[in-house]
């Protein structure tokens, strides 16, 4: 699902690959793009996300697509004893150890380069399992689903951050004004690959949200799914138990 929609249109790569290069080239630029992009509301976002953790008294806690390691590290907020951030990109996973060695969490935080879609893990190893803004990047999305299905613990909580579309006609439409118009534009400012942003732009706004989302969650098989909309749904926090 989604798989069609893809960072680079003239490569023949799949998708994972494009995505893994896409991250590699703007690393470096992520961080300033995404305050920027976002207003810096995503900070508040996943503020909440930490709430949602942290009230589940976690022990071991998976980050994937963990990217430049922020969420892993405002994660380290909870009583975790282990928190593992995952991801395909070397360049963003390069900048979220030195961000781990900075804030001192190295015995605590560490990260790996992994495949959403075939975790290394065994079964049940996590209680808690993460992922924000990187279930849209999945060349399967079922696939990975599963994947964060089989290694989560029995009564284990998933918690999603993902980017979605507003309901009401007229938020909707300011949204997908700058999402689709606005935000490319004002990526290329900062970043060479000019191909990266509009991929995000279009993967966010066709991405299913709300409860077509929440459908595919117990598809997958989850149970008591919950949506919590962010800004008149322009950013979702999903929540989910394993049977």
């Amino acid at each position: 699902m989604n798989s069609k929609i893809t960072p680079y249109l003239d490569s023949t790569e799949g998708k994972s690959k494009q995505v893994e290069h896409m991250f590699d080239t703007i690393s470096e630029k992520y961080d300033l793009l995404n305050n920027i992009i976002t207003f810096r509301m995503d900070k508040s976002w996943r503020r909440k996300v930490l709430k949602i953790v942290s009230e589940c008294h976690p022990h071991h806690i998976l980050d994937v697509a963990t990217g430049t390691g922020d969420m892993a590290i405002l994660l380290g907020k909870t009583q975790a004893e282990n928190i593992i951030g995952v991801d395909i990109s070397k360049g963003m996973l390069k900048i979220a150890n030195e961000k781990i060695s900075a804030n001192k969490l190295d015995g605590r935080i560490h990260t790996e380069v992994q495949h959403a879609e075939s975790l290394s893990f065994a079964d049940c190893s996590f209680d808690i399992v993460n992922i924000s803004y990187g279930v849209r990047n999945f060349e399967n999305l079922e696939k990975g689903l599963g994947e964060m299905y089989r290694v989560m613990q029995s009564d284990g909580t998933i918690v999603i951050l993902e980017t979605s579309v507003p309901s009401n006609k007229l938020i909707k439409f300011g949204y997908l004004l700058y999402t689709e118009h606005l935000m490319p534009r004002i990526a290329r400012i900062f970043s060479k690959d000019k191909n990266a942003y509009a991929y995000l732009s279009k993967s966010a706004i066709n991405f299913p949200s709300g409860n077509k989302f929440l459908k595919i969650l117990e598809e997958s098989g989850f149970i008591k799914v919950k949506a919590y909309p962010q800004l008149f749904g322009a950013a979702t926090i999903y929540v989910g138990k394993k049977q």
